[in-house]
């Protein structure tokens, strides 16, 4: 991928162990707290939270927005990529699965149901890059598993439909 995150075994070695350590788990209940400001003179909001870089934001162009800044519903859609992949990840390292790059395009369907917009549904491509050795079975139930541990995806409503690549290198 050109913008640098589609990268060839060669140029990003994956080490699993290095990304899951289940000792720094904090226990649940977890919190987290975001901040978002405007006001009257402008159409941006600034989201915050605490040691992350603030982030403009502004209505979608769907909603009459100047579609040049995240909108909530887009960071919704990145936050189902993020945490597919971030799973994904997770569940890969104790079950010895072996990859090199993955990516999550994530594309939510957005609809009016009763006069109430929602997210109805919920598409995942992911494309992953794994050895020639690697048996398809076994890395399509580690995908399938990240799924349905995703934690967004798990406090969302809409349906979500996994759609897999496995590029062998």
């Amino acid at each position: 991928m050109a913008d640098g995150v589609w990268l060839m075994p060669s140029e990003q070695p994956m080490l699993a162990f290095a990304f899951f350590n289940e000792t720094s788990m904090h226990d649940f209940p977890h919190h987290y707290r975001c901040v978002a400001t405007a006001n009257a003179s402008q159409s941006v909001v600034q989201v915050a939270s605490d040691g992350l870089v603030t982030l403009s934001t502004d209505a979608p162009r769907e909603f009459g927005g100047p579609g040049d800044q995240w909108s909530p519903e887009a960071l919704l859609i990145a936050a189902v990529a993020d945490c597919f992949v971030l799973t994904f990840r997770a569940i890969a390292a104790p079950s010895r699965v072996t990859w090199h790059a993955i990516d999550c395009e994530a594309t939510g369907t957005l609809e009016r149901i009763d006069r109430t917009p929602q997210f109805t549904e919920i598409r995942l491509a992911i494309r992953i890059s794994v050895p020639s050795d690697m048996e398809e079975e076994r890395m399509t139930r580690v995908l399938e598993k990240a799924e349905k541990s995703c934690l967004i995806t798990n406090s969302l409503t809409a349906t979500v439909h996994l759609d897999v690549e496995i590029n062998r290198e």
